[in-house]
């Protein structure tokens, strides 16, 4: 397996053999198809990082998501979200399909 993409929290490995790609949480590996991926950066970049540190638009210091059309769900704090927003930015960027972008440290 390629390895695609690490951050603090996670990382994202491709297998050319299955034509998959496996992201990483640490306490679960999810395989998913190049589609699932793609509706995961789209759930991910409509998350406002500045509606996160807002008080008013955000009552919890967390996250849900789900991916791989609802079989999973995330439940993630502020840092993780940041760091998931960058893995998959970057990842599609060594894919070739974005721009790699840098977020400052909080």
């Amino acid at each position: 397996m390629l390895l695609l993409g690490r951050s603090k929290f996670y990382s994202v490995y491709l297998s050319e053999e299955e034509r998959s790609f496996y992201v990483d949480l640490g306490q679960k590996v999810i395989r998913s198809s190049f589609c699932q991926l793609l509706a995961l950066r789209q759930k991910v970049n409509q998350i406002s990082p500045d509606a996160l540190f807002d008080a008013e638009l955000t009552q919890h210091d967390f996250k849900v998501l789900t991916f791989c059309n609802h079989e999973h769900l995330f439940v993630l704090n502020i840092m993780e979200i940041l760091d998931l927003q960058s893995l998959i930015q970057n990842t599609f960027a060594a894919m070739g399909l974005s721009k790699k972008v840098s977020l400052t440290s909080v």
